[in-house]
């Protein structure tokens, strides 16, 4: 034990006994494998006003089959920023107002969301969903 009352460290560190450093873990592969409770993720392209998921060719005349709307248009592209110029990330000369009305852009990219894909579907009442919530 040291004859000193308060031991910070700095102040006359060379007379005293080195402390046990902890080992190291080595870092996790995050490549290994899942377990199997771990849901998987999947990328889909989804309707810009409804939210329904459509198809990922989408083509100039393409509309969604729940609302209607039109699929070829800026709210739908992967390059829709409303902070950037002309409220696109790429450049382009000329302002498209209408950003829910189909558009003859040449760089059209469907925006794809990852979301979750998950196998049971809603429960039927409000009891089964609250013993599936809290089982083990």
């Amino acid at each position: 034990m040291s004859d000193r009352k308060y031991r910070q460290r700095g102040y006359m560190d060379n007379d005293r006994e080195p402390q046990q450093s902890k080992p190291q873990q080595k870092p996790r592969d995050r490549e290994g494998p899942r377990s199997p409770r771990m849901m998987a993720f999947g990328e889909t392209v989804k309707c810009a006003s409804c939210g329904v998921k459509a198809p990922s060719n989408i083509t100039f005349e393409s509309s969604c089959t729940n609302c209607r709307a039109e699929l070829h248009s800026c709210r739908q592209c992967n390059y829709f920023d409303p902070s950037a110029r002309f409220e696109c990330s790429k450049p382009i000369t000329t302002k498209i107002v209408n950003k829910n009305a189909r558009n003859p852009c040449e760089l059209f990219a469907p925006r794809t969301v990852v979301e979750r894909q998950t196998s049971s579907g809603a429960p039927t009442d409000a009891r089964a969903a609250f013993a599936k919530l809290f089982k083990k």
